[in-house]
């Protein structure tokens, strides 16, 4: 049985550090922007991330992508 893999959709995440808890840990926050094109470069998205940091007040700890699909039978 084989099965095909169809992109159903890309988030870009920031991971950003925003302050440290009472042990002195660091505190995490995210922020999503979800309905990035499927096709989407990994450069494209992370220079977006880029931009966007210079708008934020904590610090960027990682910019990921998350892709999602759907897997269907092949018929």
């Amino acid at each position: 049985m084989a099965v095909e893999k169809i992109p159903s959709g890309t988030v870009l995440r920031m991971q950003f550090q925003t302050g440290l808890d009472g042990d002195g840990d660091p505190i995490y926050r995210t922020k999503s922007l979800s309905n990035v094109k499927t096709d989407a470069l990994d450069q494209d998205i992370f220079d977006v991330a880029q931009a966007l940091v210079q708008l934020q007040e904590h610090t960027l700890m990682a910019v990921l992508r998350v892709d999602s699909a759907v897997l269907e039978e092949v018929v």
